[in-house]
């Protein structure tokens, strides 16, 4: 079988991740099959997957198509009239992208054509050649987006099938298309020999220029790009809440990954909170991290304080199989692997001082996060190993293939 995936970016945040993680696997246990990726930039991502034996390619995208999102929250006024425009004035360059992208997928003659990220879904309907399926992965939620809902609407009859990573965004789907494509459901899947109990960790006072931290503090980190409904203030107002006299310290791992500049929040103001909060000897920021795992074997309690639904909550998953204790909001996909009190704690999304109460709930009882932790890790182990992952797709990806044979040898006689 011959495999071209289309990655919308060429850093890597969650969605890369588990990219990487299926072509990594795919490539163990198929090592017959064709694989190759095509990115729209160099990057850590084209790095890792040439690092793997997977063969990576670069077809950079023009500014106009790279700055392009549509993530910014809908009710801003003119939002929707505002990505238009620069839709219209990006067209010319997603034209020729478009015939670029369709050179490279005609020389490589694909079977299947697997596309990650809104934009690739777009641009992946409009070059795959027509013997080879589309498979557009969806990790994101499309109906809050006004103007991508509009157009994977109107490209939706060139995918052969959507693949959601939950229920909820395969709901979220259905609703915001309608009956095409069809959709199926295929959890992310996590590296359980990387992300394990007791792994390797790093200094992250070091790494955020903090002074070595007292034996007895209690590390509590939020990891996460910095996206707007990620929480980070949220996470800054909860630690603010604290007594100053308990032994905490709060970690910002993470930074922007992505071109579209409405969607991020810069670390320069999450500074200016900090300093604002009085929280400036509390918390630290390491920035991008290239390997997390480190960082959350360092943690003794990470939060997730999304103020909106997560599509999926890798980070959770990741977090779960480090043993760590968890504290989320627990909306959306999060919500479909989480059991409250058992493998980790919830709040209610942006409220500040419920989370504040249940971090100081686990920093006065050590045998609770044990017990979240241990609960945590045996989820992650049952429902979350990227061998898993990669087996669904393959075999979704066979009775795509096989169907489109015997459609093409029907058509034929």
């Amino acid at each position: 079988m011959k495999i071209v995936f289309l990655s919308q970016s060429g850093a890597i945040g969650g969605a890369e991740r588990v990219l990487l993680d299926l072509m990594a696997e795919l490539h163990q246990c198929y090592p017959h099959w064709a694989i190759d990726l095509i990115a729209p930039a160099a990057g850590p991502l084209v790095e890792d997957t040439r690092a793997i034996g997977v063969a990576a390619h670069v077809v950079e995208f023009p500014a106009a198509l790279a700055r392009l999102g549509d993530s910014a929250p809908a009710s801003r006024a003119g939002h929707l009239l505002l990505q238009l425009g620069r839709l219209g004035a990006s067209s010319p360059a997603v034209h020729r992208y478009a015939n670029r992208l369709n050179g490279m997928l005609v020389a490589r003659d694909p079977d299947l054509i697997h596309a990650n990220g809104f934009k690739m879904h777009l641009l992946g309907a409009r070059a795959a050649p027509p013997r080879s399926a589309l498979v557009w992965h969806v990790h994101d939620f499309v109906g809050a987006r006004p103007l991508m809902r509009r157009l994977l609407r109107a490209y939706a009859g060139r995918c052969d099938m959507a693949v959601a990573n939950s229920r909820a965004v395969a709901a979220d789907l259905r609703t915001a298309l309608g009956p095409s494509p069809r959709v199926a459901v295929i959890y992310n899947g996590i590296d359980l020999e990387r992300f394990v109990a007791g792994g390797d960790t790093v200094d992250l006072d070091a790494i955020a220029g903090l002074p070595a931290a007292p034996p007895d503090v209690v590390r509590v980190g939020l990891v996460a790009t910095a996206a707007h409904w990620k929480g980070h203030r949220v996470f800054l107002r909860a630690l603010a809440l604290l007594p100053r006299a308990l032994p905490v310290r709060g970690y910002v791992i993470g930074g922007a990954v992505y071109h579209t500049r409405q969607s991020q929040i810069s670390l320069a103001a999450l500074r200016q909170e900090v300093t604002r909060l009085g929280l400036a000897e509390r918390v630290g920021f390491t920035g991008f991290l290239p390997d997390i795992a480190p960082a959350l074997h360092a943690l003794d309690i990470v939060v997730h304080p999304s103020i909106q639904p997560e599509p999926f909550g890798l980070v959770v998953a990741e977090a779960f199989a480090c043993a760590r204790a968890v504290i989320t909001s627990g909306s959306g996909g999060v919500a479909e692997f989480v059991e409250p009190e058992r493998n980790a704690l919830v709040h209610r999304p942006g409220d500040a001082a419920g989370l504040a109460r249940a971090i100081a709930r686990l920093l006065d009882d050590p045998g609770l996060r044990g017990r979240l932790g241990e609960a945590a890790r045996i989820t992650a182990a049952s429902r979350f190993g990227r061998q898993r992952m990669a087996e669904e797709f393959a075999a979704l990806y066979r009775a795509m293939v096989n169907a489109g044979a015997n459609d093409a040898a029907a058509a034929r006689s």
